[in-house]
């Protein structure tokens, strides 16, 4: 049993677009939200998997990942999931021993950045850099299965 632990936060500046390492673009939708769990579908390049998260809101949950075939994803996205499918850009960034993985979303989601950092246990330290901003890990607006709900578009 798998156990992520994450924090999420926005970002104070765009600094960090001078630290990317690398960036990778998602598109990923969801086939199931309850009051449990989460289950989405995600594609990148030419993988993508199965996903089922506990629907646990703040820094720790289950969280379950298996490699399903890319044309499996490709029609379960158009025709199973919850619309808007989420896309973005994800840009992965390194600071003091841990990687930050910065979300720029577009779409419906357009102009929402949120920077996540996972770590390997709960209460495990780690340097803040100077951009990221405040801590959103127990806002559920910023959970990927409720921006499909609720995209950042409809946000005053």
């Amino acid at each position: 049993m798998a156990l992520e632990v994450e924090h999420k936060f926005l970002l104070s500046s765009d600094a960090w677009r001078n630290e990317i390492d690398h960036s990778v673009y998602y598109k990923q939708g969801y086939l199931s939200g309850s009051p449990l769990s989460s289950v989405r579908v995600r594609i990148s390049d030419s993988q993508a998997w199965l996903n089922i998260k506990s629907a646990t809101i703040g820094t720790a949950r289950h969280e379950f990942e298996y490699e399903i075939p890319l044309a499996d994803a490709n029609t379960i996205l158009d025709e199973l999931c919850h619309k808007p499918v989420i896309e973005k850009q994800r840009h992965f960034v390194h600071h003091q021993g841990h990687v930050w993985e910065i979300d720029e979303f577009t779409g419906d989601n357009a102009g929402l950045i949120v920077a996540e950092i996972e770590l390997s246990q709960i209460g495990e330290y780690f340097a803040k850099p100077a951009w990221i901003g405040l801590e959103v890990t127990d806002d559920l607006r910023y959970y990927n299965n409720n921006l499909c709900k609720n995209p950042y578009k409809n946000w005053n």
